[in-house]
């Protein structure tokens, strides 16, 4: 009896350790393909289902550059409904724009280019990225 108690505390402190993880997942858009940008936003609804399931948080950040960048560009992304539902349903899910690809968009139409409320502009894209990938962060390309 003695033993199948230890067994049942070591199981539930095991159990409480494993629950209330703070997960951390950077996803990387630099393609204008609508299937590409679906599949990220389906990697990112799927990986916050999972965790939550579990009991855990995660954070979710989501950046674009180059052709990718469309995502964020209103009336041209494809997946324009689908990032504003998810970001009123999704705590800690983050849109990343970069600002060098803005630059260079604006300069190519000669004006400039209104992105979504939601993105927010960091200065580069892939210099993000690797700051995410230091300070922890999982990196998913879809």
């Amino acid at each position: 009896m003695k033993h199948l108690l230890s067994a049942a505390v070591l199981a539930l402190a095991t159990q409480a350790s494993a629950e209330g993880l703070t997960h951390r997942v950077a996803i990387h858009v630099n393609q204008a393909d609508p299937a590409v940008m679906n599949t990220a936003l389906n990697n990112a609804q799927n990986v916050y289902s999972h965790y939550a399931e579990q009991g855990d948080a995660v954070i979710i950040e989501m950046v674009a550059y180059g052709p990718g960048l469309q995502m964020f560009v209103p009336g041209k992304s494809p997946v324009e409904q689908r990032i504003s539902t998810m970001s009123l349903e999704m705590d800690n899910l983050k849109f990343s724009a970069c600002g060098n690809t803005l630059k260079k968009m604006e300069k190519k139409v000669g004006h400039e280019v209104a992105l979504m409320s939601e993105a927010e502009i960091t200065p580069s894209g892939v210099v993000r990225l690797i700051e995410l990938q230091q300070q922890g962060y999982a990196y998913v390309r879809p």
